[in-house]
């Protein structure tokens, strides 16, 4: 019976002890840390680019609407560098600068809400008659169709590494993309009909859509079948 209690004690022991869960890995991590950081990179190349164009075209037809479409590319592309450094050297393994990230671009969605919602505001109030901007038709027309398939790209990087913050970004290259559709029918119907207002007012809804994102990337919301 002496021996029989030692027996006892360990079994109960053994049975209260529950097992090691270890988080998911995935596989072949380098790649994909290193595709996010491709996809970064082309997506901040583009922004460069976009909001080049869209300031310069912006300001030489007095269109409000397209000097902001120029400063949310330069927005994005803050988004994308958050994403560069997510995956640098000793970030790439850390839970800290992930949260991080994530956090960052949450804030930079709602710099993209506050800044859309106070020009298309001003723009509606003042009554503004932009000229009509063909480069901007074509920017607008252009972005438009790259976008989601870059969005749709890191969203799949973003959840096979389990990065709420790269699949955070994705989504504001996705929120690019309507707000360029949202451009395109106002500057389009500003150049064929007169429509000053219509720009204004889709960016507007936009701007509604940039804060509710901007909260669920700020609560990691954004990802959450990625682990």
């Amino acid at each position: 019976m002496g021996g029989l209690a030692p027996n006892l004690c360990s079994m109960e022991q053994a049975s209260l002890q529950l097992p090691t869960v270890t988080p998911p890995v995935a596989p072949d991590r380098p790649r994909l840390v290193g595709r996010a950081r491709l996809l970064a990179g082309l997506g901040l190349g583009w922004h460069v680019i976009e909001a080049v164009i869209a300031v310069a075209a912006g300001l030489a037809a007095g269109s409000i609407a397209l000097v902001g479409f120029g400063a949310d590319s330069v927005v994005e592309g803050g988004a994308g560098i958050i994403v560069l450094w997510r995956f640098s050297g000793r970030h790439s393994a850390s839970e800290r600068a992930e949260r991080r990230a994530q956090k960052l671009i949450g804030v930079s969605f709602f710099v993209i809400a506050g800044y859309i919602t106070v020009e298309a505001t001003r723009t509606l109030v003042g009554g503004d008659h932009p000229d009509a901007s063909w480069i901007g038709i074509g920017l607008a027309a252009v972005t438009l169709v790259t976008m989601p398939p870059l969005a749709s790209a890191k969203a799949r990087v973003g959840q096979q590494l389990g990065s709420s913050a790269t699949h955070s970004e994705g989504r504001q290259n996705l929120l690019c993309a309507y707000l360029s559709a949202g451009l395109l029918v106002g500057l389009g119907l500003n150049a064929l009909v007169g429509w000053w207002w219509a720009d204004p007012a889709a960016a507007l809804l936009i701007a509604g859509v940039a804060v509710r994102e901007g909260r669920e990337a700020w609560r990691g919301e954004s990802c959450q079948d990625c682990c």
